[in-house]
């Protein structure tokens, strides 16, 4: 099985604010609002760099959309800043009806997401976030697994015209995948063959998968490990071509397992190619107060928990 090496922990959002800065040199059509966060959202640099193209909107999420919207038909590139929860739950409307409806070529940027914001709890967490905008007609909705796919997915979806939804967190984790990776939206990526099951996973989920398929491996059980790292459009063409060979599934997710990349792989399944699948994902619940590690633990957001579900789902085969 191919191995991963973490090349040093750091937290996604970093490569979100390293990807916004090399934008900011690239293309002056890029600019940036937020929402009273920018050093949560690591967009000092591009702020100091660019004062001209930075727009501090305040604690005032639903005007920041509609000013996003508004700056895309003067020919700009606006990517906003904010906590996901923040980003999609509290402005879902202006969204919906200023961006989405319109096609508005704005890059709604969601840090915090899921149970790994920790302590902060349930009222700035959010487990729903993917499923509300994966259900916004032409919204593309993209969950990173790590610094560098984080940064290179944030140049990329400057490349591309429609709304976007980017979302990615707080903590440090493993920093695996390489620097020079391209990054294709839409575009699944292979991380190991397997021939017993299928684990596709997306944001910090991925490098649980990595764990977990190391460690069913010492148990003689060969894993497909897939990331997933764009939800919409889902590389369907991926996830059918590997269940057909390994005949059972996985998905493994930091988010709610009602409307998440769970039930858009299950959908793609039932369609085209009916197959075995277990979920890791929270169970219709909201979070709570706690480190992430606590929370993943808790909620079975894991290694431990993805090898349990593959083992599980080997045996429905």
């Amino acid at each position: 099985m191919k191995t991963y090496t973490n090349t040093g922990s750091k937290d996604t959002r970093s490569g979100f604010g390293a990807g916004l800065t090399e934008l900011g040199k690239q293309n002056n059509n890029v600019v940036a609002l937020c929402a009273d966060l920018t050093g949560s959202l690591k967009m000092d640099e591009f702020k100091a760099n660019h004062p001209e193209r930075f727009f501090q909107v305040g604690i005032a999420e639903a005007n920041m959309m509609g000013i996003a919207a508004g700056l895309t038909i003067g020919g700009k590139i606006p990517f906003t800043g904010t906590f996901a929860n923040f980003s999609t739950g509290r402005v879902y409307d202006q969204i919906r009806q200023s961006i989405a409806y319109s096609g508005k070529n704005v890059k709604i940027c969601a840090s915090h997401a899921g149970v790994t914001l920790g302590e902060d709890g349930a009222t700035h967490q959010i487990l729903e976030d993917l499923g509300l905008m994966k259900m916004l007609p032409g919204m593309t909705v993209i969950n990173t697994c790590d610094f560098n796919q984080t940064k290179a997915a944030t140049i990329a979806i400057a490349e591309h015209e429609g709304p976007v939804y980017l979302r990615f967190g707080r903590p440090k984790v493993p920093n695996f995948t390489s620097d020079s990776e391209p990054f294709v939206i839409g575009k699944a990526l292979h991380l190991t063959v397997g021939t017993d099951v299928t684990i596709v996973a997306t944001g910090h989920l991925v490098w649980e998968a990595l764990e977990a398929a190391k460690a069913l491996e010492e148990q003689g059980v060969s894993a497909e490990v897939i990331n997933i790292h764009t939800i919409k459009p889902l590389d369907d063409e991926a996830i059918l071509n590997s269940v057909k060979k390994t005949g059972c599934i996985v998905t493994a997710e930091e988010h709610n397992f009602l409307g998440g990349l769970g039930e858009s792989v299950a959908r793609v399944l039932t369609l085209h190619h009916p197959t075995p699948q277990e979920f890791v994902a929270t169970n219709d619940t909201f979070g709570e107060s706690g480190t992430p590690a606590q929370l993943m633990a808790k909620y079975g957001l894991n290694s431990e928990a993805i090898a349990k579900a593959a083992t599980k789902v080997i045996a429905r085969k």
